[in-house]
């Protein structure tokens, strides 16, 4: 005779980029009437599970099971959302129908996610890093999950990772019947070391003085605009900026692993990402779409750009009250989303590197109508945002002959070089208390002083420039930099005048 009982299934429910624990209980009635009920704030894809559930099972050879059946999600003031809950629903139907009476693997010591086929596949979810994370801080002996998530949940090491393919898969691994082996940990290190970048520097022709400033940039980790008609490389140079920064470090992936894996953006099979993002969202982006939000919170491009770069193409095209979102996350490298549900914050540690041209038609015209044309076009960039990007450099318009005539230029394992050199002298200087780009006033008093001569060579710039406080910072910041470069300890007038040339912006707007 068949007697009602109670089955728990461990899951887990994400919340921003980060995992909390779900608990699935599936108490079953046989002797009741038939009636399914799930409840626990279930949102639409979670309350259609039961009737993929149902087919999935049949499919799959099992039988659903007949009788009252009330499933609930805790914590139950807490909103689940999304598919991921089919598989462990179908695992709590079958424990607490008889049909998985137990094996080598305890169900009270797994997690599980899956979105169901109506065949019984196993299809992939979002947060498979942060679900592993979660099973290894609650101390579970392994996690079972979508076979196409089991490469990036298995670089978190601690924790046995199990990728199915079909429900059948699941039962046949939890009773025994299928000897399987968990997936393998790969070598991050070795990964990281086999990054290479798509673009090379030494293809592009001129631009000698935008790629200094981008060593620059790279080097101080400073944000960057660059000024100029269209077709000069702008874009290009922008693309292949993250091959002249710092590798990622194994922390530096598995973070942005985990923000790619939670908004859904890993490839099927892809375990880890390499190289360090660049985000190009076009200027028609909303608010939400660049800096995140929603409903239910999402990650912005600022999030996906974390340790990397956002390049912003044409950016006096895009709307203002967007372009103004940015300067919060600038100053803080955090983005902060308020609901009335709670406060979620996603990391966005991101250089902001953008192009311009100098009208809308792209070229300026010459005399006093094209002047006037530059200065209304470049007035829909605020001020403040201005002052939050360290350098402004003119890209000129490239003759043909010299497209034609002149030879390779500086490469990017030169730029690269040169910026690991100067990472490391602040490495030396400062340790880990932040780049250049992000020492505060009273840090530059004591790694950044300037003589009596460079004092002077920049108060006349504040001054002749109009330059605002958050400005004498930046360059402050910025000759620490070439300083730097330079390997030089002392600050002087001339690493002082080329921050200064950097302010180009300053004098246009």
């Amino acid at each position: 005779m068949l007697i009602a009982m109670i089955a728990r299934v461990q899951s887990f429910l994400l919340t921003g980029i980060d995992a909390d624990p779900c608990e699935l209980e599936v108490d079953f009635d046989p002797t009741d009437m038939d009636k399914q009920l799930l409840v626990g704030l279930p949102d639409a894809a979670v309350k259609e599970s039961l009737e993929r559930v149902r087919s999935a099972l049949m499919n799959s050879g099992y039988a659903f099971p007949v009788g009252r059946t009330l499933i609930n999600l805790a914590p139950a003031d807490v909103r689940k959302e999304g598919p991921s809950y089919d598989l462990p629903i179908a695992v709590g139907l079958l424990i607490a129908s008889g049909v998985i009476r137990g094996g080598s693997l305890d169900p009270r010591r797994l997690m599980f996610a899956g979105e169901l086929a109506l065949d019984g596949r196993v299809r992939p979810i979002r947060g498979a890093i942060a679900m592993a994370i979660l099973a290894k801080a609650e101390g579970m002996r392994a996690i079972i999950l979508p076979a196409a998530n089991a490469a990036e949940a298995a670089v978190v090491r601690g924790i046995d990772v199990f990728g199915v393919r079909t429900l059948t898969e699941v039962v046949g691994l939890m009773s025994g019947e299928l000897d399987a082996e968990p997936e393998q940990a790969p070598d991050i290190e070795s990964m990281l070391s086999r990054a290479t970048p798509e673009i090379d520097f030494a293809d592009v022709r001129g631009q000698e003085t935008v790629k200094r400033a981008i060593v620059v940039a790279a080097a101080g980790s400073h944000n960057l605009v660059m000024l100029g008609p269209a077709g000069t490389g702008k874009t290009m140079m922008a693309k292949a900026l993250p091959g002249v920064l710092p590798s990622l470090t194994p922390d530096e992936a598995l973070e942005i692993t985990r923000i790619y894996s939670a908004a859904g953006l890993m490839s099927s099979g892809q375990g880890l990402i390499t190289t360090r993002p660049v985000r190009t969202p076009h200027h028609t982006a909303s608010s939400p779409a660049i800096v995140g939000g929603g409903a239910v919170p999402k990650a912005g491009e600022i999030s996906l750009a974390h340790f990397g770069v956002l390049f912003l193409d044409e950016l006096p095209e895009f709307p203002r009250p967007v372009l103004e979102t940015l300067r919060q996350p600038l100053e803080d490298h955090v983005v902060t989303i308020a609901r009335a549900s709670g406060t979620i914050q996603f990391p966005a540690s991101f250089m902001l590197v953008a192009a311009m041209n100098p009208t809308p038609k792209g070229d300026i015209a010459p005399g006093e109508v094209g002047k006037r044309d530059m200065e209304r076009y470049l007035s829909r960039i605020s001020g403040p945002l201005l002052d939050r990007i360290d350098i402004h450099v003119e890209a000129p318009a490239v003759p043909f002959k010299q497209l034609r005539t002149a030879p390779i230029g500086t490469s990017t394992a030169d730029m690269r070089e040169q910026v690991a050199a100067a990472r490391r002298v602040q490495a030396a200087r400062q340790g880990l208390i932040a780049p250049n780009a992000r020492l505060s006033g009273r840090q530059l008093d004591k790694f950044a002083p300037l003589d009596t001569e460079a004092e002077s060579l920049l108060g006349a710039a504040m001054t002749q420039l109009g330059l605002s406080a958050r400005a004498y910072d930046k360059i402050r910041r910025t000759s620490r930099t070439i300083a730097d470069l330079a390997g030089e300890e002392a600050i002087t007038t001339g690493h002082i005048s080329e921050a200064i040339s950097y302010r180009l912006l300053d004098r246009k707007v």
